[in-house]
């Protein structure tokens, strides 16, 4: 048995909520019509280079439908799936969930959380989309109800910001992530491994920025390309530039992240599945996510492995990696 409380090698998002709720908890994604600032212009425009929120979204999820429409119909689609739910959590997913007047957000999510089988909200947005009255209205809901706010960083480094056009730096995602953690919220970041010009050495060395953020959860995808992305469109003029692994080698990579991640961190997810329609590139197929979950438990078991084993010396120099790993 390991510190978490069941025999997973890592602090497993499942294992959090059984902690946290007792049962299995079981999100419900709401699309509630918002758009991002690098896209109607207010920092840039045309959205993230990498965007394609329809690869994501559930097909029951459109702002046409009112807020208890889309989780009436979200419940009624897990429920078929995943019987042992005992209870939901609206997912504001697409697009930046703070990026609109205090009193429209009030409005969305007071009207989820009044839905009989909602246990809390999960609100993604961007570090760019919050300031102090936003946050302090979602503390006044995290007293009684569980609220997380989980914030596309994608990166560390500026210079990969700005080539994916974020219209914001990590300093920004620094603070925000600091101005929830502060006042109770559960915070999350979601990164991405494998953007243009993005050694694997960098990413294993990014553990530490990671470890020095007051993060409830993290979720990290490998890069996908989506047909018809700016994105797509650098990967057919510039194919040198983007590094690309296989399943095994995806997981090793997150492997040595992980063994460099602070114990307490909760890992929402590891790698990220879309429908091959959606892929610019063969990607890794059909292959899904318990898929990949019981490769990653077998591969920390051979090597006898898990979260935060080297955490200890992440404040000391990284340990340079031996071969092609620098790649």
């Amino acid at each position: 048995m390991f510190p978490w409380g069941d025999n997973r090698r890592f602090n497993s998002y499942a294992a959090y909520f059984r902690r946290t709720f007792g049962h299995r908890i079981q999100k419900v994604a709401v699309n509630a019509g918002f758009t991002c600032p690098n896209r109607d212009g207010t920092v840039g425009r045309g959205g993230c280079t990498f965007c394609d929120n329809a690869a994501f979204t559930p097909s029951y999820c459109t702002p046409a439908k009112s807020v208890t429409q889309q989780i009436d119909e979200g419940i009624e689609f897990h429920r078929r799936r995943y019987r042992t739910a005992g209870s939901f959590l609206v997912y504001f997913q697409s697009f930046s969930n703070t990026y609109a007047p205090l009193e429209h957000l009030r409005h969305l999510y007071d009207e989820a959380l009044a839905h009989p089988d909602v246990a809390g909200i999960v609100i993604g947005t961007r570090p760019d989309c919050v300031d102090e009255q936003k946050l302090d209205y979602f503390a006044s809901l995290a007293r009684d109800r569980y609220v997380a706010i989980e914030y596309g960083v994608e990166s560390t480094s500026d210079n990969t910001l700005r080539h994916i056009n974020r219209g914001h730096d990590f300093a920004t995602a620094r603070r925000a992530i600091g101005m929830t953690a502060e006042r109770g919220i559960h915070t999350g970041a979601h990164f991405i491994l494998g953007l243009p010009g993005e050694t694997k050495q960098m990413l294993i060395d990014r553990a530490a920025d990671i470890n020095g953020l007051p993060l409830t959860t993290v979720k990290f995808h490998q890069l996908q390309l989506f047909r018809g992305t700016p994105l797509a469109a650098e990967y057919d003029a510039h194919p040198e530039r983007f590094r690309f692994w296989s399943v095994e080698e995806y997981i090793d990579l997150f492997i040595a992240i992980l063994r460099r991640l602070r114990p307490d961190i909760v890992v929402e997810r590891f790698a990220g599945e879309a429908p091959p329609r959606f892929h610019h590139t063969e990607g890794w197929g059909l292959i899904r996510n318990e898929t990949l979950l019981a490769m990653l438990d077998r591969r920390l078991e051979e090597l006898g492995a898990r979260q935060g084993d080297l955490y200890e010396a992440a404040d000391r120099p990284p340990k340079a990696i031996s071969g092609d790993e620098s790649k």
